[in-house]
């Protein structure tokens, strides 16, 4: 238990400590902008979707063999004696019997290479005459060497991605990534769990700009239907303020008992206690006190709401409610 913790101590550590040059601004320019690949990964029309999976793959394939190909003679057995990606991630070889089998990089990628090659190869898999169909499996072959692929793609970021760099070919790399990741998110080829350690790639060469563009609508969108609540809320307290302030709309000795019940209630629940005026127990008072504060809310002028609105803040009287305890003078 303790032998366990300690190693993922260690991994832990060495995931913080990992430079990715890969990441670095100057080195994140690729060939071929975004937008033309998105519609070199879409399906033309016609075009048979199996038809479509093989020619891509087979195009991986060659170029990513190319691709490792030009610094084969830095990934060696002892330079690299695992098969690795970004954040310490090792891949083990499955035989044909299923069995997991720890190989040196240059041994895995020689793995890869010639199952991919065989499997193109194949005319029962990959048909090239026209009276041959695709087999039933056809779609799980291909995921398969996707992954296997994008083992590689991974190792080259990972161990030799500074090899690319000096040999002025990491703008090609990043252009075969993108197109390779691009494809495999339109047709679901990978899973997530195999692509997320190189997923700060994807961030830094910005394959998802819609993504960021719709999150910065949505934030706009909220933000306005904030500010126009917020705008509807303070007009309801003013009008709703400017009616109880009223001297004409106030309780007075021949109003009913049910409007002087319910206009306190209303004053209540859209105005602060520092607002309240229930010092003022009979309607004459409250005419007496109420005129200039209804003035200035009910004017139409912004410079009147200004006032009215700075007022209450900074703890002035407000308009003039009824007290809810006071008994309303009903004498003639």
């Amino acid at each position: 238990m303790g032998k366990a913790r300690r190693k993922d101590r260690e991994c832990s550590a060495a995931q913080e400590q990992e430079h990715k040059l890969y990441l670095e601004e100057a080195v994140l320019e690729r060939k071929i902008p975004e937008t033309d690949l998105r519609q070199l990964v879409e399906l033309p029309p016609g075009l048979g979707y199996e038809e479509w999976l093989a020619s891509h793959t087979i195009d991986f394939f060659q170029h990513i063999n190319l691709l490792y190909g030009t610094v084969i003679e830095y990934c060696t057995m002892s330079g690299c004696p695992d098969m690795t990606g970004p954040t310490t991630r090792q891949y083990l070889w499955f035989d044909e019997k299923g069995k997991k089998t720890r190989v040196a990089a240059p041994q895995y990628v020689d793995y890869v290479m010639t199952f991919t090659q065989k499997t193109i190869n194949d005319e029962s898999i990959f048909p090239t005459k026209f009276e041959n169909d695709f087999p039933v499996s056809f779609e799980s072959i291909v995921k398969k060497i996707h992954r296997l692929l994008f083992h590689v793609l991974a190792h080259l970021y990972h161990s030799h991605f500074r090899e690319m760099v000096l040999l002025n070919l990491h703008a090609h790399l990043n252009c075969i990534f993108a197109h390779f990741i691009l494809f495999n998110e339109r047709f679901r080829l990978i899973d997530e769990k195999e692509t997320e350690v190189l997923k700060d790639l994807v961030v830094a060469l910005k394959l998802h700009p819609e993504s960021e563009s719709s999150t910065a609508s949505t934030t706009t969108t909220t933000a306005s239907i904030t500010t126009a609540t917020t705008t509807t809320t303070t007009t309801t307290t003013t009008s709703s303020c400017s009616q109880l302030g009223d001297p004409e709309t106030s309780a007075s000795p021949t109003n009913s008992s049910s409007n002087a019940t319910t206009a306190p209630a209303m004053g209540n629940n859209t105005l602060s206690s520092d607002g309240d005026c229930g010092s003022c127990s009979t309607p004459q008072e409250q005419q007496s006190s109420c005129p200039s504060d209804t003035t200035a809310v009910s004017s139409n002028s912004s410079s009147g709401l200004l006032s009215a609105l700075g007022d209450t803040a900074a703890g002035g009287s407000g308009p003039p409610l009824l007290d809810a305890g006071a008994a309303l003078d009903t004498r003639p």
